[in-house]
C-alpha cells in the first residue's frame, strides 16, 4: 500500500534523485505495467511531492517510481 512520504524523506529524495540522473529500475509492483523489468534503464525526470520519481524510460515507458512500492537506484 502507497504510504505518505515525510518531508524529510522528499527532501532526500529529491537531493539523491536531481532531474536527468540515470537509474536503473530494481523492482515495480504495477500490475499495468507491460514493458519495464529489473534493470531497465532511464532518465529521471523530477520527484513529485508524493515522493514519485518520473522517469523517461529508455524503452519508452513513462511509468513513475512510487514512493515504498517500487524501487531504482542511481547508474
Amino acid at each position: 500500500m502507497h504510504r505518505m512520504i515525510s518531508k524529510e524523506a522528499l527532501e532526500h529524495l529529491r537531493k539523491k534523485y536531481p532531474p536527468g540522473t540515470r537509474i536503473e529500475l530494481i523492482s515495480m509492483n504495477d500490475p499495468y505495467n507491460t514493458k519495464l523489468k529489473p534493470g531497465d534503464p532511464g532518465t529521471l525526470v523530477l520527484v513529485d511531492d508524493a515522493g514519485t520519481i518520473h522517469t523517461a524510460w529508455d524503452c519508452g515507458s513513462g511509468l513513475g517510481i512510487v514512493y515504498s512500492e517500487d524501487s531504482c537506484r542511481p547508474v
